[in-house]
């Protein structure tokens, strides 16, 4: 693809509405492109002056928007009154306002060039604007579904897919709704206990970390068992693996959970998690780590984990070293 579709494809990029493929070409573009990249930082700035203008809606606002848009359809003009400022004209001066303390020079030239992008990203702002802050329409069908969902005591989080006008003067707009809610509930609650090995895998590794610790207390559960399992195995955060190791201590003794333990001590990065499973495995001793224990004792390069490896050995009468 070349500069000019890349350009075009931008702005549709930053806000999520491209394709995968699409988005692949514009990432191996832009990677390569120190063009197209400036104008990736420049889209980023416009988004982010944006988000920092807080606009105060006129309560027709949606209104004005159904009757500009379905005027600019049928080839009209909307009849404006000249003086009030209709919808459009406020957008614009709220897009005026926000860039006013941003550096402009290179903007603006990426701007001229995303005429056709920014008027539909422009269409799109307005409906999710009137959706967002309008909370008293008239009394019809649409003017219902918008009431509930931007009751100003919900806590909803609302992304606008399209703008589409219809036939009889109103518009169709499709958005994805996230609504958080508060579950409260004992910890031998069947739901409750999905919910925490859900957050177990959740990206916050604070949210892992409290929902791992959490779930220590039902360690006996296979379900929990293997959860904990799979954390001390794959977690990225050292943290984490630890609270699942402590919620592995009773089950010490199972076969799956020394094959895991086996399995950590040999692979794991970080000392203090490779500590603990050196003291679970001697807790819980075997004739297999014997030697184990001895090939590891020879090729580590922390002194703490070697010391207590070989400390490991001599209570259980072994050699330190291989013979």
């Amino acid at each position: 693809m070349n500069c000019d579709s890349i350009l075009r494809l931008i702005p549709l990029y930053y806000y999520g509405e491209l394709t995968p493929g699409e988005e692949e070409r514009v990432e191996e573009h832009t990677h390569g492109c120190p063009a197209c990249t400036r104008e990736m930082a420049q889209q980023r700035a416009l988004a982010a002056a944006l988000d920092k203008r807080q606009v105060v809606a006129a309560p027709m606002l949606l209104e004005d928007c159904r009757s500009d848009l379905m005027a600019a359809i049928q080839g009209g003009a909307p009849h404006v009154d000249p003086s009030a400022k209709r919808a459009w004209r406020l957008f614009l001066d709220a897009m005026a306002a926000s860039l006013s303390g941003a550096p402009l020079s290179g903007m603006l030239s990426g701007i001229a060039r995303l005429r056709q992008p920014l008027g539909a990203l422009a269409l799109l702002a307005i409906g999710f604007f009137a959706a967002r802050l309008i909370n008293t329409a008239a009394p019809s069908a649409t003017g219902a579904l918008l009431s509930s969902v931007t009751s100003p005591t919900d806590d909803v989080y609302s992304t606008v897919r399209s703008v589409q006008p219809d036939n009889s003067g109103g518009v169709a707009i499709s958005l994805d709704e996230t609504r958080r809610k508060v579950v409260k509930g004992r910890m031998d609650n069947a739901n409750i206990q999905r919910l925490l090995l859900a957050a177990a895998h959740e990206d916050n590794p604070a949210v892992r970390v409290e929902s791992v610790d959490l779930l220590r207390s039902q360690s006996g559960s296979t379900e929990v068992r293997d959860a904990l399992l799979n954390v001390l195995s794959a977690d990225s955060n050292a943290g984490v693996r630890l609270k699942a190791l402590e919620g592995l201590k009773p089950l010490a003794g199972d076969s799956e959970v020394r094959k895991t333990l086996r399995r950590v001590l040999l692979a794991d990065d970080n000392v203090a998690v490779r500590m603990l499973v050196i003291d679970l495995l001697v807790a819980n001793r075997d004739d297999n780590m014997v030697g184990m224990m001895q090939g590891l004792v020879q090729q580590e390069n922390n002194n703490s984990v070697r010391l207590k490896l070989e400390k490991a050995l001599r209570d259980m009468n072994a050699s330190p070293g291989r013979f």
